[in-house]
């Protein structure tokens, strides 16, 4: 780095932020795999079906890539899987004809709750021994993070300086 490009001591504590949960969502992922593989699922159509569930109603596919952060490409293709699966099913839109809204069906909710069921263990081990209070501030770190690098409406995707108006 040359010495005209230094961050400033906060700029590298999010640096080692952003380092430790890129190592993080891998392993995540992994563990994702290893939990909902029993169930006959992914990681990823986990998290769709996640997504879906704790809604509470269907969402369109641009819905769940925005609350899971994933390429909308990526779900999309996820979503023909758990749909051939027999998992989750299309159905009309009336706001957006070529956007249709996801409902899972009754063997997807199934799979969804064996693997939530596994999850809680799996939680409750991963927490065991750690300061509650730490855990509680992570999760909002990280809340605040995704907020500011979630793209503004009708802007550019991703963090993007803002400027300021003179």
């Amino acid at each position: 780095m040359s010495p005209r490009a230094r961050r400033t001591p906060e700029g590298d504590a999010a640096t080692e932020v952003v380092l430790a949960a890129f190592r993080a969502n891998g392993l995540l992922l992994a563990a994702g795999d290893a939990l909902a593989g029993e169930a006959g699922l992914t990681a990823a159509r986990w998290q769709v079906l996640g997504a879906l569930e704790l809604a509470g109603q269907p969402l369109t596919v641009p819905q769940i890539a925005r609350r899971m952060g994933l390429a909308r490409q990526s779900v999309h293709a996820t979503v023909a899987q758990l749909r051939d699966a027999g998992l989750v099913e299309l159905a009309p839109n009336a706001e957006h004809r070529r956007s249709p809204r996801v409902l899972v069906t009754a063997p997807g909710r199934e799979r969804y709750r064996a693997v939530a069921r596994r999850q809680v263990a799996w939680a409750d081990r991963l927490a065991r021994g750690m300061d509650r209070g730490e855990l509680e501030t992570t999760a909002r770190v990280l809340a605040e993070l995704c907020r500011r690098l979630e793209p503004e409406p009708g802007g550019p995707s991703g963090f993007q300086e803002r400027r300021r108006s003179p």
